[in-house]
């Protein structure tokens, strides 16, 4: 294993492009009237759970307020000394709120902000992706961006309160999704090109591999049930999702899989276990999946739903809320363009906020360009 020292300065020192500029310019016309409500829908109050949005062509982190439904904030990485092209990538938050993390593929770095939105830490890894926090140890698991062809066949195995990092090999190519065990000490992640899984302890030096039959599935990312008994996960080339069994971490063994297509992205479980949310990229699109049944109970559709990306569910369960690249245009953007790409404006990303008992869209947010992954603290 490999013992990296926790990187101190920033990235490349930057100023921002004209892209940025009018990003700048565009996320105060968002602040401004963030939340589009439809006729006879309400926003709540206020309340201190924050959803935070990294937009990878932005490249910025977007905050809101998932009570008043309104973007709060909005952190530019090049005002930070990262690059234009760092690609914040996902978001992962302390189950207290305190600190925050994010991955910039491009620049190869985890950076840690607290709750003041202020960068206090950082840890340098080659193409990280998603990302998991231990609820029990003090440590972060990083997996391998898709963007990466052929990096080291390592996870990342971040230490929170001073970022040291070190790299455990999984043996297998390109492991992207990744995903903390409930009771702590034990993390799942899988390939994104062989059909393989890994329940693996760093601390302990095990690993385990689950082989999964069948035509070549890209894994895409894990959702753990909050009673820690069962993982799901979805096959961005099959279409499918699978379910494992995983009362014994260390041994995950596959109950069922059933197809739902257009690409299943990052799921997220409500916090009662009734059900998985599981947006559907190339469909526009979210699969509501009953867990009783392990049947498609519903799918919702409708304004904001441009290339589904990222997840996640308020603490009380009501409201989901789900990021959208948007990167064709499909839901029409009326802010400044936040991004450029040879000249050219990149629409906006938007976030949608989902009543999860009347599975309709309550909400549309826009941020800048190519919203990706979310975080926000877990429903406990």
């Amino acid at each position: 294993m490999l013992l990296v020292a926790a990187a101190c300065g920033g990235g490349a020192a930057q100023t921002a492009d004209e892209g940025n500029e009018a990003g700048n310019a565009g996320a105060a016309d968002a602040t401004a009237a963030a939340a589009e409500t439809p006729a006879g829908a309400q926003t709540g109050a206020a309340t201190g759970e924050y959803l935070y949005v990294a937009s990878q062509s932005g490249p910025a982190v977007s905050i809101i307020d998932m009570g008043s439904r309104e973007l709060v904030e909005t952190i530019w990485l090049t005002e930070l000394g990262f690059t234009a092209n760092s690609k914040p990538h996902h978001v992962v938050v302390e189950p207290d709120g305190s600190f925050w993390y994010v991955s910039l593929i491009a620049d190869g770095q985890v950076l840690k902000f607290n709750r003041d939105n202020e960068l206090v830490g950082q840890a340098e890894f080659e193409t990280p992706g998603m990302m998991a926090i231990d609820p029990v140890e003090d440590v972060l698991y990083v997996g391998r961006s898709m963007a990466a062809v052929n990096p080291p066949q390592r996870i990342g195995v971040i230490q929170r309160s001073d970022m040291a990092i070190d790299e455990y090999d999984v043996f297998f190519p390109r492991p992207h999704a990744i995903a903390a065990a409930a009771g702590g000490g034990r993390a799942f992640t899988a390939s994104l090109a062989v059909n393989q899984i890994a329940s693996v302890s760093p601390e302990e030096d095990d690993l385990e591999l689950v082989n999964v039959e069948g035509d070549t599935q890209t894994f895409v990312q894990f959702a753990v049930s909050p009673d820690g008994n069962m993982l799901v996960t979805g096959g961005q080339i099959s279409g499918d999702v699978m379910v494992f069994e995983i009362s014994d971490p260390a041994a995950p063994q596959l109950l069922t899989t059933f197809n739902i297509g257009g690409q299943p992205w990052h799921p997220t479980y409500s916090p009662d276990g009734r059900f998985v949310y599981f947006p559907q990229r190339t469909d526009n699109s979210v699969a509501v999946i009953d867990t009783s049944s392990w049947q498609v109970a519903a799918t919702i559709t409708g304004d904001g739903l441009a290339e589904p990306h990222g997840s996640a569910i308020s603490m009380d369960g009501r409201t989901l809320w789900v990021s959208n690249r948007n990167t064709e245009g499909v839901y029409p953007t009326t802010v400044s363009p936040t991004s450029m790409i040879e000249g050219e404006p990149l629409p906006a990303g938007t976030v949608v906020a989902i009543d999860t008992e009347s599975r309709e869209i309550v909400s549309v947010i826009e941020v800048p360009a190519y919203a990706a992954g979310v975080g926000a603290r877990a429903p406990r």
